[in-house]
């Protein structure tokens, strides 16, 4: 920041209190022709500083917010600015250090400003900061509320960070780093040390596409529904069936065929571009859901993350924060050099007045071929020769990526190498 921009808002500030003074004094003088053109001076003088002061103010709370927390779908910076009955500036913020430059920089200009910035997680959630979803799908949505917008979901198993808690839900960080509102049945909450016991345990993996949880060994009654990717604890096991229990003690029998021990199909993946495509055909025919990241329903990037999820690769959510991972494919004069398992991203390009837009990602199966999620998971060409092309979508194509070339780099990183699901975020 600019220190003669600092210097010139303290000078507003210093003038602002001398004409408080000033009104003060006027407002005792005894002529009152001249007492009233003053204080409308002074009224007019001090609106002017006042809103120059406010617009300066926000700007560098905008700015700061831009610095710390540039996509809000992975950061938190709100915070706000009033002066209704003193300098306050109020909000939260996941990033300590966001909220110390913050003060730096307001201090700069006054020492007048009071502050009331949280650091999440919040301090009213007490030690149980650690949670892990205790539903074999959880909606995730952009407010505490069911009638908001469904911005991504969570496998039952997946450690998340609990930020907040507000009306019923609670708001919390994914191992992909999103952050949004989940329904208090969503997850079940832990201090530290059950946390890591929990992540410390052994652990099932569901395999099959879509099933269910039982109550004994002959699958009587249900205990739940269960989706491919879903994680629970491991208890026992026959020749037959495991013995698993859920994150809020739930104790419950899956059948072998259905499920391996996390530990042995993390060993025995097998990270190729055919195991990728294989692993997309298995969603054929699955509804498009927008916020979707499961067997239930998936919107695009839902669709890429699970595939590459179940491969052992944690991806970012969306298709706009995909688009930066991975290493880039040369598609200047044709697909020729595109392979299975990259990513191919659509939407606007770079315009005269308007930026580019990712909006649709799909992963490329070879023969000139892809599969996405559009309206169900389908398979697309881009050969205009083929009756499965698609106009809109090679009209609107912008780049690919190469996934199985960075692996830990390039923001791709494996499952065991995440912070989350080594239990240290």
């Amino acid at each position: 920041m600019d220190s003669l921009f600092f210097r010139f808002l303290s000078l507003c500030f210093l003038i602002k209190v001398c004409f408080y003074n000033l009104a003060e004094f006027y407002n005792n003088y005894k002529r009152p022709m001249l007492k009233k053109l003053t204080s409308l001076l002074l009224f007019l003088f001090s609106f002017s500083v006042n809103a120059q002061i406010n617009n300066s103010v926000t700007e560098i709370i905008n700015n700061t917010g831009k610095e710390f927390a540039p996509d809000k779908r992975v950061a938190v910076f709100e915070v706000n600015y009033s002066e209704e009955n003193s300098l306050r500036i109020t909000g939260k913020t996941d990033n300590p250090e966001a909220k110390q430059k913050l003060i730096d920089r307001l201090n700069m200009i006054s020492d007048e400003f009071e502050y009331d910035i949280e650091i999440l997680p919040s301090k009213d959630l007490g030690e149980e900061i650690y949670g892990v979803v205790n539903l074999s799908v959880a909606n995730i949505r952009t407010n505490p509320e069911h009638s908001a917008e469904l911005t991504t979901q969570a496998l039952l198993g997946t450690p998340v960070k609990v930020l907040e808690y507000s009306k019923g839900f609670f708001r919390i960080q994914t191992p992909d780093e999103y952050i949004a509102w989940v329904d208090g049945s969503g997850i079940y909450r832990f201090n530290k040390t059950d946390f890591d016991n929990w992540m410390n345990s052994d652990k099932i993996i569901y395999t099959n596409d879509f099933g269910f949880s039982y109550t004994d060994k002959a699958f009587g009654a249900r205990v739940s529904d269960l989706v491919m990717g879903d994680i629970l604890r491991y208890i026992d096991e026959d020749s037959n069936t495991y013995k698993v229990a859920y994150p809020d003690g739930r104790i419950a029998f899956i059948s072998k065929e259905n499920g391996m021990p996390l530990e042995k199909w993390y060993g025995k993946l097998d990270l190729s571009e055919d195991s990728i495509v294989n692993t997309a055909k298995q969603f054929m025919g699955v509804p498009y859901l927008w916020g979707g990241t499961s067997a239930k329903g998936m919107d695009c990037s839902g669709f890429t993350k699970t595939i590459y999820f179940m491969n052992g690769i944690v991806l970012p959510r969306d298709a706009s924060q995909q688009v930066y991972t991975g290493e880039i494919v040369d598609t200047e004069k044709g697909f020729e050099n595109l392979r299975k398992g990259d990513l191919l991203f659509f939407g606007r390009k770079t315009e005269e007045g308007r930026k580019e837009r990712i909006t649709h990602v799909a992963l490329y199966i070879g023969n000139g071929e892809y599969i996405h999620a559009s309206g169900m998971v389908k398979i697309n060409s881009l050969d205009k020769d083929k009756p499965n092309f698609n106009q809109y979508r090679f009209n609107s194509f912008i780049r690919a990526k190469r996934i199985l070339s960075s692996i830990s780099q390039n923001g791709i990183f494996k499952i065991l190498d995440n912070k989350f699901y080594a239990g240290e975020f």
